[in-house]
């Protein structure tokens, strides 16, 4: 697995509650300009029109050697997912109130690039202080440990 973006605040922003892996449709040169890693998720999101799920807002750079006219770098691409996750994503947003958030874009074990999303519910901002509080307890446990054994 070859990671292209990876979306560093999801995890700050979000509590993920559940993660899925989804397929995006891409034109061949978008591919090829991902394969440079010429690609960014971190101001994109993920919104619902007509019972599909659509990625917004991600940034991928224009292949130097294509042809096509296309100078939209941001535009909306589909994401494919099957039916049965596509229900269970779609209801959760709109009922529970959870957020769907892309996670990182990489390429699989086939070749084919995919987007993990995931499914969670905003932090408040007690709750980004909490996790930081004990991340960085856990840091100063290790060295404290670390410092025992010599």
């Amino acid at each position: 697995m070859q990671i292209i973006a990876t979306n560093k605040k999801a995890n700050h922003n979000y509590l993920i509650k559940e993660k899925f892996e989804a397929g995006l449709v891409l034109t061949g040169a978008e591919v090829k300009s991902l394969r440079v890693n010429t690609g960014s998720i971190k101001e994109s999101y993920i919104m619902e029109k007509g019972g599909e799920l659509w990625l917004t807002n991600c940034y991928i750079k224009k292949y130097s050697s294509s042809i096509g006219k296309e100078d939209n770098s941001t535009r909306e691409r589909k994401i494919l997912v099957n039916k049965k996750e596509l229900n269970r994503i779609i209801g959760s947003s709109k009922k529970e109130g959870m957020s769907v958030i892309p996670l990182f874009l990489y390429f699989n074990d086939k070749g084919f690039a995919k987007l993990s999303i995931g499914l969670g519910k905003g932090k408040k901002k007690y709750d980004k202080r909490t996790a930081i509080k004990s991340r960085e307890w856990a840091i100063k446990k290790q060295r404290i440990e670390k410092n025992k054994e010599i």
